[in-house]
């Protein structure tokens, strides 16, 4: 199971269909495989070996996409750069990783004189865009320049893709996904929900995001046609669905929403998008009646899972999207996919019956090698042979997964995860801060709000603003509080030292059913 060899099948069964189309520049599967195999010849000249790691950090484009198979064809691994992190979160990612060759488009050029020299590994920065090049960087068609490598003779469980993810310690760590890995899920979830060689997929999600990337790998597997849109924004999504006749996309809740709600829809002809996948987030049931009213052909799937999982684990078909219906199950994220394996256990790894709440774990070959360069953290996270999701769940008796809970400290806005560890970290290099504590609190339009409760030392003064504008400086946007609380008091504290979050939850969270958005 080689990424290259999706790639040569699709040649040979469609070798004159359309495999990308971004802006006036339209390619054929024989096109596209010709550009991937000079890309793998290109970075060999460049001096990279079998192994050696390649970052992307830009908006979609179709050279983005090629990326996503031309860097496995020559045996290398991609590594996809969060779009919405700070300079100094970049950094740690392209050290971390040990990258030897950065891309780069026009969007992120100017980010380069912030961090270039705070590189340890990076020998080459590509210009991916379509300006002229900047000054001290390599023209990615001039990579192309040259002969076509041979597909490099990798084995399927070999290192693909290096995602990174936050960490619950502060630290953001990478998840080693083999080729095996991604184009099983590929194969897993891409026939469920009408991923065919006739499909036309949309790239709105952002590429650096996994999401998208198994539903890049999944087009491929069905030797469809991908339309890429630099990014997300309604107007443009919804007439390229028009233009291009779309027929399969995904999109967090958000981008469903912001697309149902925006002015003039129902001027656009969306009668061909036959199959929204949604993940991140359980969508809110207005949302879903009004998608319904406003795409009736449209299927909806949810899909849930994580990037440990190259990332989906349940998916929740649309027969059952219904709300209303004895069938419903709007509240559920679906069950195991085929070749996944669930239990759902308690403290001691004891698996729980039906409807009981603990941890969802999980087991399949979608499921990661480890994570990059930290062995105790792969031992925890694969204890006992299961994946240990950190999420909170029940399982009724038909096999349908509830998330209730989470048991890691994270928070997901708008499809985004965010560890308080991270933005702690960030709070606590506040001079005027003693003691801290992140929690997620509900929001109607994001599903749940970064907030921080500060406690500030003695004598010491500082607003909302103050604390939010230095998170700022530190850590993405997405990351940072949007709200801050002020405590004249000490956070309440466990007999082991640890702040008690669930009490300072709790009031937030007091009159919903679940304690996750």
């Amino acid at each position: 199971m080689k990424i290259s060899s999706t790639i040569r099948r699709n040649i040979q069964v469609n070798g004159n269909g359309t495999a990308t189309i971004y802006g006036e520049r339209r390619q054929s599967w024989e096109q596209f495989g010709s550009r991937i195999a000079r890309l793998a010849g290109g970075l060999s000249n460049l001096g990279l070996r079998r192994g050696d790691r390649v970052a992307v950090l830009s908006l979609n484009n179709d050279r983005y996409m090629e990326s996503y198979f031309g860097v496995p064809w020559g045996g290398f691994v991609l590594v996809p750069i969060n779009t919405r992190l700070a300079p100094p979160e970049i950094v740690f990612w392209l050290n971390d990783s040990g990258a030897s060759v950065l891309m780069v488009d026009e969007a992120f050029v100017g980010v380069l004189p912030q961090i270039q020299d705070q590189l340890e590994t990076v020998k080459h920065i590509v210009f991916i865009g379509d300006e002229a090049t900047p000054e001290g960087t390599l023209a990615f068609e001039g990579l192309l320049d040259g002969a076509a490598a041979d597909p490099a003779d990798t084995a399927s469980d070999d290192l693909a893709m290096l995602y990174y993810t936050g960490g619950t310690t502060g630290r953001s760590k990478g998840v080693m996904l083999s080729q095996h890995n991604v184009l099983y899920n590929a194969l897993q979830f891409a026939p469920k929900v009408g991923f065919r060689s006739h499909s036309v997929y949309m790239h709105a999600a952002p590429m650096f995001h996994i999401a998208d990337g198994t539903c890049t790998y999944a087009i491929a597997t069905s030797a469809g046609a991908s339309v890429i849109l630099p990014a997300f924004e309604p107007e443009a999504a919804l007439r390229s669905i028009q233009t291009h006749k779309i027929t399969i996309t995904i999109w967090v809740p958000t981008m469903v929403n912001m697309a149902v709600h925006f002015s003039g829809v129902e001027n656009f002809d969306l009668s061909t998008l036959a199959d929204i996948i949604y993940g991140a987030s359980p969508m809110p049931e207005a949302v879903v009646r009004r998608a319904m009213e406003v795409m009736p052909h449209t299927r909806f799937h949810h899909a849930y899972g994580q990037t440990e999982s190259a990332p989906i684990l349940t998916m929740l078909d649309a027969a059952r999207h219904v709300p209303d219906t004895p069938e419903g199950k709007l509240g559920s994220c679906g069950q195991a996919l085929l070749g996944v394996e669930l239990k759902i256990v308690d403290e001691d790894d004891n698996e729980v019956p039906a409807g009981t709440v603990g941890e969802l774990c999980a087991r399949g070959d979608n499921v990661m090698k480890g994570y990059w360069n930290q062995p105790e953290m792969t031992a925890h996270a694969l204890r006992n042979g299961w994946l240990h999701t950190g999420d909170g769940a029940r399982m009724d008796d038909e096999g349908f997964v509830f998330i209730v809970d989470r048991v890691k400290d994270m928070i997901i806005s708008g499809g985004e995860n965010v560890y308080s560890a991270e933005v702690e970290d960030a709070i606590y290099q506040f001079d005027a801060v003693a003691e801290c504590a992140v929690i997620g609190i509900p929001h109607e339009k994001w599903g749940e709000q970064v907030h921080a409760i500060v406690r500030l030392n003695e004598g010491q003064a500082a607003d909302e603003q103050a604390v939010i504008a230095h998170c700022q400086d530190l850590i993405a946007g997405f990351k940072c509080p949007r709200s801050v609380e002020f405590s004249a008091d000490p956070l309440p504290l466990s007999g082991a030292g640890k702040i008690l979050k669930a009490q300072l939850r709790e009031p937030f969270w007091s009159d919903r059913e679940k304690s996750v958005n």
